[in-house]
């Protein structure tokens, strides 16, 4: 399989950083200097179908879930101990999603889960968000899609945003390929892991935004009571787009989760 393009930072634990439907790997920008200086490898893929990675044919959760399956085993020492052959993982969106498919498949490969603005589904607002933004992708010609960009960002951030990470926010929005943006937004809105939550067993931290209108605070509620050692937060002031909207914030509740000390269950 050809690896999908990355970026990483650092040297220490892996902290994999999966973006939604609307990144790339900036999506994650201020948080992979961050995570290098806190004594991570900080890494941040592009997804397949963005930036410079290659699509998955079919476009589809399993298909991105093998692909960051290979992008894991491929940044891990082969020679490594077992508890050293497995990474932190950080998901936004669309990649909170891949992620726990991800583990479905590999729950060997993760230490820890985060879960940003994301849903096990099914949410009936990630498929009228598809219709939606579906609609206003059509309407949109070449030349628009900074102002479609705008317009989207718009909707999903809270009146605290950081204006430079409103920025940075868009500017990802607007480098998408509307072909890979439509199999994305098709794949989130048929997403249903819900009933496969109680199979996770390593620590998880579900973050939502306060004005977030995709990941509702009952989902996160469900989800937490369903993962065994999963919890949720709720950040104020903010959407869709924590990392970007409040970093600073967003940073220090992703690295009190990864600095706690190592937990033993018996399943």
């Amino acid at each position: 399989m050809l690896l999908p393009h990355f970026t990483a930072l650092g040297a220490g634990p892996i902290v994999l950083m999966l973006h939604g439907a609307g990144g790339n790997f900036r999506s994650f920008a201020p948080q992979v200097e961050r995570l290098a200086h806190a004594g991570y490898k900080a890494v941040a893929w592009d997804m397949p179908g963005y930036g410079h990675s290659v699509p998955v044919e079919p476009y589809g959760l399993k298909g991105l879930a093998h692909s960051a399956i290979a992008l894991i085993e491929a940044l891990l020492p082969a020679d490594a101990p077992a508890p050293k052959r497995s990474v932190h993982l950080v998901g936004h969106g669309l990649g909170g999603m891949v992620a726990q498919e991800l583990i479905m498949r590999r729950p060997d490969l993760v230490r820890r889960l985060v879960l940003v603005g994301s849903t096990s589904g099914p949410d009936s607002g990630w498929a009228q968000d598809a219709v939606s933004q579906t609609l206003l992708l059509d309407a949109a010609a070449d030349a628009d899609r900074p102002q479609w960009a705008q317009t989207v960002v718009a909707a999903q951030t809270g009146p605290q945003a950081l204006a430079e990470g409103v920025m940075l926010a868009r500017h990802c929005m607007a480098q998408v390929s509307p072909v890979t943006y439509r199999h994305a937004l098709q794949a989130q809105a048929a997403f249903d892991r819900d009933a496969a939550l109680s199979h996770i067993h390593v620590p998880t931290l579900l973050i939502r935004g306060e004005h977030d209108p995709l990941a509702p605070m009952a989902a996160l509620e469900r989800m937490a009571q369903r993962i065994h050692g999963g919890r949720w937060v709720q950040m104020p002031g903010v959407g869709h787009w924590p990392q970007l909207e409040s970093p600073e914030a967003f940073e220090a509740l992703l690295l009190d989760f990864l600095d706690e000390p190592p937990v033993h269950w018996t399943h």
